[in-house]
């Protein structure tokens, strides 16, 4: 994932996500942040062949923590055949802006789940350029039916550690992130049981209550899948799993902000109650047609429809979207609902740390974007810094 450059770079005037003022990031000969240093600490000897962004932000890269295919292929249909796809997909994701994500395998069978893991398992420790494959987000089997959504019924399960263990099999190591609905456990057995595997445990398609979801969250859950989205409103006598989940400090939410799956106006009271980027994070939730044009695609042995980025069932059920993570950002900024440094980290920083990464900081691959408001067009865009 590391584009090394061929000599050491500085770079200049830079608002840099996280950090007060103007900075100067030098980059060593391996691509490689050295130092961010404030610009008002700096001497007057700065490189001719510096890069100035004059006053443009500066972050990493996006980090997709619920992305569910591309390019046509969705991941839990990954066979050793087509495995290649997946290579360009990690290129292509680069391409708009993501340095690592998590595919994500919806409910399927055990059979399908079990085939998709081992693929990854082999694909994992020899990656290549592009954006980098950091473990596998199992959303699901262990659902709750009254909030499936567009998870095939048929092949939910009970929430048990047998039935998680035969689920995982050999490659609990590959999984970094499962998707489940607490209620299922009246035990409250297997939430633990998947923290001590090092997995990052996130409610979701879920009736749990607000005291179930409090328990889950005191048991270890840490995270919440697609925040509004298959889970009960919030309302003003049971504040249910999201309302649970906001006033926790220790539990952060993804979102998607693609206008469909939740209102503009919702998402600026979600900002405003979870303090922004330090309870939430930004998620695409983008199906096997990102980076296809809209029309009419097979989705498991069924087919959906996207239209103008948005994904649905024949039925209309809301199954996901086509578009980009960056394109969440870019949608908050054009919507008002929050500053520029907001919107980029909810993208790159805020879900580095929901499952337990660092933000931009010294000795890290400096993988970077640049960012441009412009403020007569009302517009933000971005690109690649350094390859």
């Amino acid at each position: 994932m590391t584009q090394a450059t061929q000599n050491p770079v500085d770079i200049i005037n830079a608002r840099v996500t996280g950090y007060k003022d103007l900075q100067m990031l030098l980059v060593d000969q391996e691509g490689i942040i050295e130092q961010i240093l404030p610009m008002d600490t700096v001497g007057k000897d700065i490189c001719a062949s510096a890069i100035d962004v004059a006053g443009d932000w500066i972050s990493l890269g996006g980090v997709d923590l619920q992305i569910n295919g591309a390019l046509g292929l969705a991941f839990p249909d990954l066979t050793a055949e087509n495995a290649h796809v997946l290579q360009k997909i990690t290129q292509f994701l680069w391409d708009v802006g993501v340095d690592g994500f998590l595919p994500t395998l919806v409910t399927t069978s055990v059979e399908k789940i079990q085939r998709s893991l081992a693929v990854i398992a082999d694909i994992i420790p020899c990656q290549q350029a592009g954006a980098k494959i950091l473990g596998v987000h199992l959303e699901g089997p262990c659902l709750n039916y009254h909030k499936c959504g567009a998870h095939p019924a048929e092949y939910l399960l009970p929430l048990t550690i047998d039935e998680v263990k035969r689920v995982l099999g050999d490659y609990a190591h590959v999984v970094k992130v499962i998707t489940l609905a607490p209620e299922l456990d009246p035990t409250g057995e297997v939430i633990p049981y998947l923290r001590s595997l090092g997995i990052t445990v996130s409610l979701g398609h879920s009736q749990a209550t607000s005291a179930q979801a409090q328990l889950a969250f005191e048991l270890g859950a840490t995270m919440v899948t697609h925040a509004f989205n298959a889970m009960p409103p919030l309302h003003h006598r049971e504040p249910g799993l999201l309302g649970a989940a906001i006033t926790h400090s220790d539990v952060m939410c993804g979102f998607i902000a693609d206008g469909e799956h939740v209102s503009p106006t919702m998402l600026q009271i979600l900002l405003r109650a979870s303090y922004e980027e330090k309870g939430l994070f930004l998620v695409s939730d983008a199906l096997s047609p990102l980076g296809l044009p809209d029309g009419v695609y097979p989705w498991d042995s069924r087919e959906i429809e996207v239209k103008n980025g948005t994904a649905r069932l024949a039925d209309g059920t809301l199954s996901g979207t086509t578009l980009p993570l960056l394109v969440g950002v870019q949608n908050l900024v054009k919507w008002g609902i929050c500053d520029v440094e907001t919107a980029i980290l909810l993208a790159t920083d805020a879900p580095r740390q929901a499952i337990g990464l660092s933000g931009i900081a010294k000795s890290q691959p400096a993988n970077l974007l640049r960012w441009h408001w412009d403020e007569a067009r009302k517009e933000l865009t971005w690109q690649r810094l350094l390859s």
